[in-house]
């Protein structure tokens, strides 16, 4: 994971990740204790990250991620891993950024949650752009593509093979 040291502790990627974001050493102890509390890994943080299971390791990138609103938020799908506590802490710093930051471009097969956060859509089919409209008219697009009645959900569909 891009800003994650393994060998360094919880508290050390907080600085690691924090430059990287651009934020400078002062932002970042400014930061610290909000970004501690919100990861929910407590005395963890003193621990190298290669003793974290997966999902202590998102909580922590996920913490710091967030705790700087960007101009541009890149997301590739909502976050969807973690306990039901740390899901609906998520939920809700996500929702913030969204409502906070310039641009929003967000990768998802979830056409609820692209109706509900975004107002165009880009409709991408083999590295090519097939729609490029407000948000109703590719989803409409894209649902009668697949022959399709309309909604905001597709059904899960497994590629074969």
């Amino acid at each position: 994971m891009l800003g994650i040291d393994v060998e360094s502790t919880g508290h050390e990627n907080i600085s690691i990740r924090g430059r990287l974001l651009g934020l400078n050493q002062r932002e970042v102890e400014s930061r610290r204790a909000e970004i501690a509390e919100f990861s929910g890994l407590g005395d963890y943080l003193d621990m190298p990250v290669r003793t974290y299971s997966s999902g202590m390791i998102l909580r922590l990138a996920f913490a710091v991620s967030t705790s700087v609103v960007p101009d541009i938020l890149l997301l590739d799908e909502w976050i969807g891993a973690g306990d039901a506590t740390f899901l609906s802490k998520a939920e809700d710093r996500l929702n913030r950024l969204v409502g906070e930051t310039g641009i929003l471009v967000l990768a998802t097969h979830t056409l609820s949650l692209a109706k509900r956060v975004c107002d165009r859509a880009i409709w991408m089919e083999h590295g090519s752009i097939k729609a490029w409209w407000p948000i109703d008219a590719v989803m409409r697009d894209y649902q009668d593509s697949l022959g399709l009645p309309p909604g905001d959900n597709l059904p899960v569909r497994q590629a074969a093979g």
